[in-house]
This record gives C-alpha cells, sequence and structure tokens, in this order.
C-alpha cells in the first residue's frame, strides 16, 4: 500500500527540511509512517526514543535487527555531532563578537538586509540567516517571518543585525520603534532578543548598547 504520509514528508524534505514534525523526520529514517507513529506512541519522544537500547526496539512490531541498529547508529552520530558542532560554534557573548561574521558583506550591500542570528540557551551561534532584503520599510516585515527560524530551531535567542547602505550606522526613530515591537513579540514567544545591529560602511552600532529599545546606554562602536 502506498504511504502517502511518507510520500508528503520526503517532499517536504526537499523544500524545507527543518520544518519536518518529528514523525515525518523519522518516518524518513524508517521508511514508513505507521512504524514512525508507532515508535514515537511508545516512547513519546524522540529523546525517549534515542535511549532505547537496542533489545528494546526490537520488541516493536516492524523492528528487526537491522532497522534497530540504523536507529542507534542515527542517534550515535547526532549525538557526536551535536558535542563537536557546539565545539566548533563561536559563543556570542558581546556585540563585538558577531559583527566579524555579518560585516564584511553587510557593509558593501547596496540593499537593505535584514539578519537574524540564531543562539542557543548558551548562546552558541546556531545559525545566520537573511529574512527580508530590499528597502527596510518595517511595515511590511512581518513578525511571523523574522520569529520562524527561531522557533524552526528551537532558539533561545536572538540578535537582529541590518544594514544601511548609506553606510551612516546611525539608527532612525523607525530602528527604535522596530526594536522595541521586537523585544515585546518575543516576550511573547519566550524568544530572548538579545540586540538590534546596525552595520554601516566601516562602523557599526549596538541598539542595546545605546539605549534605544533596550537599557542602559553605552557608547557606539567606530
Amino acid at each position: 500500500m502506498h504511504d502517502t504520509q511518507l510520500a508528503l514528508a520526503r517532499e517536504k524534505a526537499l523544500s524545507d527540511f527543518h520544518s519536518l514534525t518529528d514523525t515525518e523526520l523519522l518516518s524518513i529514517l524508517v521508511s514508513s509512517s505507521q512504524l514512525a507513529e508507532r515508535l514515537l506512541n511508545h516512547y513519546h519522544t524522540l529523546i525517549e526514543l534515542s535511549l532505547a537500547s537496542l533489545e528494546e526496539l526490537t520488541t516493536i512490531p516492524g523492528i528487526g535487527e537491522a532497522l534497530a541498529l540504523r536507529l542507534k547508529a542515527t542517534f550515535q552520530t547526532a549525538q557526536r555531532l551535536s558535542q563537536l558542532h557546539i565545539q566548533m560554534r563561536p559563543q556570542i557573548r558581546r556585540p563585538s563578537d558577531i559583527v566579524p561574521l555579518v560585516q564584511p558583506l553587510l557593509q558593501q550591500l547596496p540593499q537593505e538586509h535584514l539578519l537574524v542570528v540564531l543562539l542557543d540557551n548558551t548562546n552558541h551561534l546556531i545559525d545566520i540567516i537573511t529574512v527580508y532584503v530590499g528597502s527596510l520599510d518595517t511595515t511590511v516585515v512581518r513578525n511571523a517571518e523574522l520569529f520562524r527560524p527561531a522557533i524552526q530551531r528551537n532558539s533561545a535567542g536572538i540578535i537582529i543585525v541590518h544594514n544601511h547602505p548609506s553606510g551612516n550606522a546611525t539608527p532612525s526613530p523607525a530602528d527604535t520603534t522596530f526594536t522595541e515591537a521586537l523585544i515585546e513579540a518575543g516576550k511573547v514567544l519566550d524568544i530572548a532578543v538579545l540586540d538590534h545591529l546596525i552595520i554601516g560602511r566601516g562602523e557599526w552600532v549596538s541598539m542595546r548598547e545605546q539605549g534605544l529599545g533596550f537599557t542602559p546606554p553605552k557608547s557606539t562602536h567606530r
């Protein structure tokens, strides 16, 4: 019988792997949506499933020794990669830690780009995502679009970054209003908005350090 849910999960994975549910991910791994649902009904979460022994897994109908080995090997590989990734990812302790990663590109662009820097609960970098390109009319930048990557990647905090093609990094009143709105939206979603950086040509400004939307004010960096 054709597994429609598995086919849909595979099609979804081709366009947006990060949006897959746990069941969809597992169905691709075991090549069966019914078996994936059976596993999650039994173990409830992927974490609990990853802790199951080979002997436990083979008691689940449809899980033979070969598939149990594949599951355990997959979870062990993911654990090792996660540890390696944490060691390789920089920890963002202050605004100046993120600037070298974004300024070389942004300060040369003729259009405004809005980036979201995703951080885990220890402020280690998860990813940097471009969420908007064009004239940054904050009325058309929806919170849902801006926070979607953070929700999908289980990010605990974000830093907003955008460039001023004019080269002048001085924040505008609209930048401050935009920042305040994002902070409030982040509180609702339980995602901390840690800073909003504006990149100019050879200069940058931390709106948190300036006290614009954040407190307290400090200094501009050039």
